[in-house]
């Protein structure tokens, strides 16, 4: 009995994990990481966090660490910056 039940719950779940959520993204604010070469090699900080969100036009900011598992949900506003193992800013993207 629980050999049938098995399968069928790991599509269950599978399934619910793979559900999108609908973006939270303002509308009309747009990220913009062209304009942040110059944070490249910044240690993070609420400074370089607000001078990245003001540099963007992004809404909000994600700091991604080394190795660390992050939702793959798009926004149009948010700003990630990716961080080294240093701890400093290796690459900023949009979404």
């Amino acid at each position: 009995m629980i050999r049938a039940v098995l399968p069928a719950l790991a599509l269950t779940l599978t399934g619910a994990c793979a559900a999108k959520t609908s973006p939270q993204a303002i509308p009309g604010v747009e990220c913009n990481a062209t304009k942040l070469g110059g944070l490249v090699g910044k240690a993070r900080s609420p400074e370089v966090e607000a001078e990245a969100r003001k540099l963007s036009g992004a809404n909000s900011v994600r700091w991604i660490e080394a190795g660390m598992m992050v939702t793959q949900d798009f926004r149009a506003d948010r700003l990630n910056l990716h961080l080294g193992t240093d701890g400093r800013i290796g690459s900023a993207r949009c979404g």
